[in-house]
């Protein structure tokens, strides 16, 4: 009896490398919104520290943790490149 040979395929993942390159920048943009958030503590809980609310953590930081998930979306969303060989 002879073997059947059976044709390779090419394994195609749901996402393109530059997909994945996008969703690492938007990861890098959501941690960098973290660390804005981070900070403003005070040494003495009885001791009010208004830096608690500066416009880095209040504002800033916020905006730049949403523009990171958007960001992500469009990642995920975007419809890889095919190769034309």
């Amino acid at each position: 009896m002879a073997k059947k040979e059976t044709p390779q395929t090419d394994v195609q993942f749901a996402l393109g490398k530059e997909n994945y390159r996008l969703l690492l920048i938007g990861f890098v943009i959501i941690v960098i919104g973290f660390i804005l958030m981070v900070g403003g503590k005070s040494e003495d809980p009885s001791i009010f520290n208004p830096e608690v609310f500066s416009f880095r953590r209040i504002t800033l930081a916020p905006v730049v943790v949403l523009f990171g998930f958007l960001f992500e979306i469009y990642a995920i969303m975007k419809k890889p490149r095919n190769k034309q060989d």
